[in-house]
């Protein structure tokens, strides 16, 4: 019996995958040779059951193995990626890349890992691509990047070519209305390996799962996030909107708490001041945050997220401790010349 079909229906009888069996799923599920409705079913078979976090990380492991290397390792054990799962249906701003320019700007090395829009009108990789950077940047001119810039955006089609074979099954299963385990993966498998992670869970129930997935892959500080607007209803980013469910690892792993907004001095907000649009409508209001125009709860969103980063790669003793510089860089002209930087080096580049 070919590979997936035995997994398959392993799984249907409510059966973890081991770490090997992960590994044998991966080749089969990368190989142009393995019919897609195989790799639909078996897809499929291992959502309906729930994957647990030693599959996720199992499957992270194998598809990091086969990441090209960007070749980041001297910049990798003090950087961060900020990064949701996505598939929130929220309508959310991009907030985690302004987020990255923030932190690039206060000299904290950001690897934003990425894609373009596909549950929402604009992806972190069309709202970057806009600002100026290059996404079909070789290793080369990304390694000169974190140098010059003090960040980079991995495109993730061009790093995991793994994927080739699997995209046309999930972009099936998608249409179908069904989640898979490559939902999850993305924030799990960045190329460049930051050591702190800043991760966004589609789903608050999903939180500890993806928390102790993360912790399989020892990262040195990381925090899984999930925002709560309504019952059933929420956003993969800590938010001044929403009450924020927060579980960390590594040097943060003692934290397992809900975060309002009123901890750190911050006004609740409504959520109708995070929303976004399509490409045009969410660079309007990156020019709105950067001149101090755009509602008050979306700055704050951002502030806070930066905030928090600050703190996880020990930048900051405490979150409170990043809030006024984090405003400072966000308003005071630091984030809008990074931006413009960005521009003139890959336009060099």
């Amino acid at each position: 019996m070919p590979i997936l079909k035995e997994l398959t229906a392993q799984l249907l009888e409510g059966a973890e995958l081991s770490a090997e069996q992960v590994e044998a799923a991966t080749q089969a599920l990368e190989s142009p040779e393995v019919p897609d409705f195989e790799k639909a079913d078996f897809l499929s078979a291992l959502s309906e059951k729930g994957e647990t976090a030693g599959e996720i990380a199992a499957f992270a492991r194998a598809f990091r193995r086969r990441a090209l290397d960007p070749g980041m390792q001297d910049w990798a054990a003090r950087a961060i990626d900020i990064v949701g799962t996505g598939g929130d249906h929220s309508g959310g701003f991009n907030i985690s890349s302004l987020v990255v320019l923030t932190l690039a700007a206060a000299g904290v090395p950001a690897m934003k890992h990425g894609n373009r829009g596909i549950t929402s009108k604009c992806g972190s990789a069309d709202l970057l691509a806009a600002l100026g950077v290059d996404l079909f940047a070789p290793p080369a001119v990304l390694r000169r990047a974190m140098e010059e810039l003090g960040f980079v955006f991995f495109f993730a089609p061009n790093f995991h070519p793994a994927f080739k074979h699997i995209t046309p099954v999930r972009k099936t299963l998608a249409g179908q209305g069904k989640r898979t385990v490559f939902n999850i993966l993305g924030p799990l498998i960045n190329p460049g390996r930051p050591a702190h992670v800043l991760l966004g869970s589609f789903s608050k129930t999903w939180v500890p799962r993806l928390a102790a997935a993360l912790a399989a892959l020892e990262p040195q500080a990381g925090l899984v996030v999930h925002g709560v607007i309504s019952e059933g209803k929420g956003i993969d980013e800590v938010t001044t909107a929403t009450r924020n469910r927060v579980v960390g690892v590594g040097r943060a792993a003692a934290i397992d708490a809900t975060w309002e907004p009123e901890h750190y001095g911050l006004q609740p907000a409504s959520f109708a001041d995070l929303q976004g649009g399509d490409l045009a409508q969410n660079l309007a209001i990156v020019e709105a945050l950067l001149a101090g125009k755009a509602p008050r709860g979306l700055e704050d969103t951002v502030v806070l997220n930066a905030a928090i980063s600050l703190w996880l790669v020990g930048k900051t003793k405490t979150v409170e401790d990043g809030l006024e510089p984090a405003r400072e860089l966000l308003l005071g002209g630091a984030v809008r010349r990074k931006i413009e930087d960005t521009r003139q080096f890959y336009r060099n580049a």
